[in-house]
């Protein structure tokens, strides 16, 4: 028997460490709903999931839109028959000070990277304690425990989501539903080649880049999604029954020391 025969996960964002999840979680025998507004990432993720035989529905939503998120968890329960796992990696990644960041930039950032996982929670908690509870698993960063700058609006977001990660724990305890958090070092995800352009580097340059910011982690690279992946498949298991309330890094090495040669 699979880790997770018979259980239904919910994933936000379809791309990098959101993609990996649902793959690996699928690989356990979960069913998947996964929730991303963009199309392309969406039809990807269908296709890659639908070659594993993995029951799965894709849904082109706005996870910071209360109504998109209600409505895809209601038909999807009723499709997979309920909800076990939710793992919540979508995310948008500005950067700016707080005087360059916009108003409205601050505020959609919020809405993607806390606001989702308030909504996910609010609408789908209810659901797992039907089925006797559950777990959650919040993609943080660690720019939520030592940050770099330029970045005022994304690591603010990081550091919300470690202490709404807490308070789900406490709150949702005693109804069986287990809340933690990852926080991922340097990771290839789109995200991390947005970083890298931002950084100068041309499509050509992006592996070297990569490379540059993988030397900045006591490992020697930066980390893949689905080691990742590994990590929130763990967590969402029965193996880490006692594990409720805590952030977990996966950042190779990376806020072990403190940076002083």
């Amino acid at each position: 028997m699979k880790d997770f025969d018979g259980k239904v996960a919910l994933v936000t964002g379809t791309t990098g460490i959101g993609m990996a999840s649902a793959m690996r979680l699928a690989a356990g025998g979960a069913s998947i709903l996964a929730l991303g507004i963009d199309e392309t990432a969406n039809a990807a993720m269908q296709a890659g999931l639908d070659r594993a035989g993995a029951a799965a529905w894709v849904v082109t939503a706005d996870v910071s839109v209360p109504d998109d998120v209600a409505s895809a968890i209601a038909v999807g329960v009723e499709r997979f028959g309920g909800l076990d796992i939710i793992v919540n990696s979508a995310a948008v990644h500005p950067y700016g000070t707080a005087t360059s960041t916009d108003f409205e930039t601050w505020n959609r950032t919020m809405s993607v990277n806390v606001g989702s996982i308030y909504l996910t929670a609010r609408f789908g908690i209810p659901k797992m304690i039907k089925r006797g509870g559950g777990a959650i698993v919040n993609v943080a960063s660690v720019q939520g425990h030592a940050c770099q700058q330029n970045v005022a609006a994304y690591a603010t977001t990081k550091g919300a989501i470690h202490t709404l990660t807490r308070s789900l724990a406490l709150d949702y305890a005693r109804q069986g539903v287990r809340v933690n958090s990852v926080s991922p070092g340097s990771i290839r995800t789109p995200i991390l080649e947005r970083a890298a352009r931002a950084d100068g580097a041309s499509d050509a340059d992006i592996e070297a880049a990569f490379r540059r910011f993988g030397e900045a982690h006591p490992i020697g690279r930066i980390g893949e999604p689905e080691e990742v992946a590994e990590l929130i498949a763990f967590l969402c298991s029965s193996k880490a029954g006692f594990c409720t309330g805590s952030d977990y890094k996966i950042d190779g090495g990376l806020t072990a020391g403190i940076g002083v040669k």
